[in-house]
């Protein structure tokens, strides 16, 4: 955590799943700052009394800030004297932005344009923007909106020298237990004695850990080059073992219904497209895609190209490992959102 002794970090959707598991991360490191920047009031509140409540002498290093990444100026309050910022705030919600795109362009899109200028314009020197699987080949309103997302991020890069801003995009999939995860629904179905329901059984999807999240994020920001695309090596499961596997936890007993795909939703979703794999660096447990930083002044017929291809192909949740219920369960068991909710249950 050396990068970041004595400096001011800020996070934008900072009240999120990976907002809280930052601060769980950062808050008892010698780190100045850390500014939550977001448009609930009530959940900032909430997230101010908790941290007080459990970590009382260092609750004092988070600062709060109401603001939209909508609004410009409202970002740019936030942004003075900010050393790094992870950018988090989005519309994600799958079904919500087919319903209501142009809220979903306005928050992705031109609100990363927002906090990128505001970045530069105060000198911050290290920006990580989490996009999603979903905008790699987007179906969806969502995903086409996280893939412009990540246009306006390389774009944006290539306007600033990395010496004085740097800026990357982490691509991640679906994070167990976040806010947006079919979990927690699962286990509140449980609870009302009802069976859990599914999409589609054979429907795969990445799974992770927000500690995982956080990690990319990390690797990211120590690692990426300025425009830079950066991807973890995520297993997947089918929907149905994810469901048996929370079934296996919490009631064996219960059954499953099969309601249908929902509004925009794939069979599987990719981490690295077949075009971006042609350039993709293998760093273990991790993919870099390099941006490609050829200008506009090109020949009508180009004079150079590269005949140079990685053999990778795409790497999606249907070609990656894919993991059994008992290693679901095993993943489960190790979220404390997970052992909380047994805890109760048995109370």
């Amino acid at each position: 955590m050396s990068q970041f002794t004595g400096k001011t970090l800020l996070i934008t959707g900072g009240t999120g799943s990976f907002g809280n598991a930052v601060l769980k991360r950062f808050l008892e490191t010698d780190i100045s700052e850390i500014r939550i920047f977001s448009r609930d009031e009530k959940k900032q509140d909430d997230m101010r009394h908790e941290f007080q409540a459990k970590l009382p002498e260092v609750a004092g290093k988070i600062r709060f800030y109401i603001g939209d990444v909508r609004d410009l100026q409202s970002v740019k309050n936030a942004m003075y004297g900010v050393d790094y910022v992870f950018h988090a705030a989005a519309l994600k919600q799958v079904p919500s932005c087919e319903f209501f795109p142009l809220e979903a362009v306005k928050t992705n899109v031109i609100g990363t344009e927002n906090v990128l200028s505001a970045a530069i314009e105060a000198g911050v020197k290290n920006v990580i923007c989490l996009s999603t699987d979903k905008a790699a080949y987007p179906v969806n309103a969502m995903g086409t909106s996280k893939a412009m997302m990540e246009k306006v991020a390389v774009a944006k890069s290539r306007t600033i020298s990395e010496d004085k801003t740097k800026i990357c995009v982490t691509r991640y999939g679906n994070v167990l237990c976040s806010r947006g995860s079919v979990v927690p629904l699962w286990i509140e179905q449980i609870k009302q004695g009802n069976p859990i329901t599914i999409t589609e059984p054979d429907m795969t999807r990445f799974v992770m850990t927000l500690e995982e999240a956080v990690d990319l994020v990390l690797f990211a920001f120590e690692e990426g080059k300025s425009g830079d695309v950066l991807v973890q090596k995520a297993p997947a499961c089918t929907i149905e073992v994810l469901a048996k596997a929370v079934l296996e936890i919490f009631s064996p007993e219960r059954g499953i219904q099969i309601i249908g795909i929902r509004h925009g939703e794939k069979m599987y979703e990719t981490l690295l497209t077949n075009e971006e794999c042609a350039n993709a660096i293998d760093l273990g447990e991790f993919y870099r895609v390099p941006s490609d930083n050829r200008n506009l002044n090109y020949d009508k017929y180009f004079k150079d190209g590269s005949t140079n291809r990685n053999l990778l192909t795409e790497f999606n949740s249907n070609n990656t490992d894919l993991m059994n219920v008992e290693q679901v369960k095993e993943k489960l068991l190790k979220l404390p959102y997970i052992q909380e909710e047994l805890t109760l249950m048995e109370v």
